[in-house]
């Protein structure tokens, strides 16, 4: 609830009433029978997990009975190993907000810690369903900072600016390191087109449900969400772009290992036929019974293997 030095949270016991100065409810891992006592006490219905899950627009963003209900989709931890999506509903009735959400967001903690010394961020309704959006905003956008910074890690290690230098590569890690954040960046966009959705249905809403301090703050998100949906879009063409690279250079690093392969091949193959040559079981074989008969059967291994190796060399093949 709104108080002089800010927001103040206040737990109501179950079987109490609600506060009455109450303007933000927020309920984390409802049980149905929180969902049931906030229904009864404000006269709508809390959409359950199922039905915030539906990718309907109409099942998502729609007005009922004077109240606004909004579901958006939220990327969660996105500092762990496994970062999900997860959704999130508005409901913005009358001067009170309600939300609704199964995990605990660090935009959500940081509005609240933000808006616990700002009394001006809590006044209404309105400006929490703003301020809330702005900071989910905020953290994707720091998000696709650290994409970003993971990005160019991989390019450098992909295309090292020491040209000169041979580099041995990590494919199997350079490659999980681009998947990983290929994935993240997706879900990044995910919720930034689910808060483009949200935002645009929120701005043809009637004007009694947002303050003009409210929709004043609402264009400027807008404008943050477009500007990185935008700056998504280049990451991921980025990271199509060295996931191709990456797959390129296995392709080659291959390639240099069969020519080696046939390199060996070509050049073992006079002295084999030397070899074979002088192992053949006849009586006269040129230098057979010459005590120096075996070195110069070496020797022309030998050279016989020398020829197309300076051959190779001088046409520029090795």
């Amino acid at each position: 609830m709104p108080a002089a030095q800010g927001l103040e949270r206040q737990d109501s016991p179950a079987g109490a009433p609600l506060p009455p100065a109450a303007v933000w409810l927020d309920l984390l891992e409802p049980t149905p029978e929180e969902e049931h006592r906030v229904e009864q006490a404000l006269g709508i219905g809390v959409p359950t997990r199922e039905e915030m899950r539906e990718i309907e627009t109409s099942n998502r963003l729609y007005e009922e009975a004077g109240s606004l209900y909004l579901t958006t989709t939220v990327l969660a931890r996105a500092d762990s190993s496994r970062p999900e999506s997860t959704q999130v509903t508005f409901i913005l009735s009358g001067a009170r907000l309600v939300t609704n959400r199964y995990v605990d967001l660090l935009p959500f903690r940081r509005f609240v810690a933000f808006a616990a010394t700002h009394p001006g961020a809590c006044s209404s309704a309105a400006l929490l369903l703003t301020g809330l959006l702005e900071a989910i905003v905020n953290r994707l956008a720091d998000v696709l900072e650290q994409v970003g910074a993971d990005v160019d890690a991989v390019s450098l290690s992909v295309f090292p600016r020491d040209a000169g230098r041979r580099v041995r590569h990590d494919f199997q890690a350079e490659l999980q390191e681009i998947g990983q954040n290929g994935d993240l960046i997706s879900k990044t966009r995910e919720s930034l087109v689910s808060l483009a959705r949200l935002i645009a249905f929120l701005q043809q809403s009637g004007d009694s449900h947002l303050t003009p301090e409210a929709r004043a703050s609402l264009k400027a998100v807008q404008r943050d969400v477009a500007a990185l949906c935008d700056h998504a879009t280049f990451l991921v063409g980025k990271a199509q772009f060295l996931l191709d690279a990456t797959l390129g250079l296995v392709t080659i690093d291959q390639n240099n290992i069969l020519k080696i392969f046939s390199v060996v091949t070509v050049l073992m193959l006079p002295p084999s036929v030397i070899g074979a040559f002088y192992g053949m079981n006849f009586t006269y074989i040129p230098w057979l019974h010459e005590p120096w008969g075996v070195w110069a059967a070496l020797a022309m291994m030998v050279v016989s293997a020398l020829i197309p190796f300076v051959y190779f060399k001088r046409r520029g093949w090795l």
